[in-house]
């Protein structure tokens, strides 16, 4: 009885094992692609990567700081508003420059009073020494007139004092400086921010307050082209690109630009300062017209592919 239970078990564990061994066998089939891989449209085109920006003449995008430090007690605008030059964006809490800039206009108004004072007194004695010289001394009248003199000169510097203090004051609402769109407001009511810019609490850096854009005025696409691939960069007047957006079988057409005349380290996509590659890359700008029903957005990266009018690089 014993053996037969023994030969039961030794043979259940062999169709076991031989069952195993087929499943384990069997090859999945590979997923398809979630979507097409990009290809290059051009007989010898060069690859970059690239990434999108709002149309600029130069630069990428407004970054903007504060000039003084302090509390950010309003923000005026929104994510993907339309503002134009002059328009409030900000506001830090200014009381104790509000205080000095009273206190200085309390000091225009003392040396205001003062002067007046001081000028109705020399007014008295310039008019009695006109009736009667002798009434009142040569030194007396020059004593006068200096201390107008003087009293005019306070009333200046307490006037500049106040000018000072108010230019300061208005340092603490800043202001839109050109025509634009906000394209992320990096700080909240409440934090503190300086000169710097604003903490950021997930990667440790500082980063402006915030970034405008130019979302009405079109896009642009700025890739970079590996320095070994610089000589192979067609002549401007016949560059030709094509577009090609993650995650999409969609390919645009790009107009060309400029050239931005300046290799520098790949560090740009990566957004790591502290990163050291020696891979360096030329910066090309072009610029596309996005289609209806297409959501692009400044920042998104792209696959860009650059060739020539007639089809082939030229050498």
């Amino acid at each position: 009885m014993r053996n037969k239970i023994l030969i039961t078990l030794a043979l259940i564990g062999i169709v076991l094992g031989s069952a195993s061994a087929y499943i384990l066998g069997i090859q999945p089939k590979p997923q398809p692609p979630a979507f097409k891989p990009a290809s290059n449209p051009y007989e010898k085109g060069i690859y970059a990567n690239g990434i999108i920006e709002t149309a600029q003449t130069s630069g990428a995008n407004v970054n903007i700081y504060p000039e003084v430090a302090g509390t950010v007690i309003k923000i005026a605008v929104v994510e993907g508003q339309r503002v134009k030059a002059g328009t409030p964006l900000f506001i830090l809490e200014d009381s104790v420059q509000r205080a000095a800039s009273q206190s200085a206009a309390a000091q225009i108004d003392v040396a205001k009073a003062t002067l007046k004072s001081l000028q109705d007194q020399y007014g008295k004695l310039k008019a009695s020494s006109a009736l009667d010289p002798r009434s009142v001394s040569r030194d007396a009248l020059d004593t006068s007139q200096n201390a107008v003199k003087g009293a005019s000169a306070t009333l200046q510097l307490a006037q500049k004092q106040y000018q000072a203090s108010n230019a300061i004051l208005g340092k603490y609402a800043v202001k839109a400086v050109a025509d634009g769109s906000i394209l992320s407001i990096n700080t909240a009511v409440g934090s503190f921010i300086s000169s710097l810019g604003v903490y950021d609490t997930y990667t440790g850096g500082f980063k402006p307050v915030l970034v405008m854009g130019n979302l009405n005025g079109g896009y642009a696409v700025r890739c970079y082209v590996d320095e070994i691939l610089i000589h192979r960069i067609p002549d401007p007047s016949r560059i030709t690109a094509r577009m090609l957006i993650h995650g999409t079988t969609i390919s645009l057409p790009l107009k060309f630009v400029r050239i931005q005349p300046n290799v520098s380290p790949k560090i740009e996509l990566s957004s790591q300062r502290a990163e050291r590659v020696d891979v360096r890359v030329l910066p090309v700008i072009f610029s596309f017209e996005p289609p209806k029903g297409l959501s692009i957005y400044p920042g998104q990266l792209v696959d860009v592919y650059i060739g020539e009018e007639s089809g082939t690089l030229g050498k």
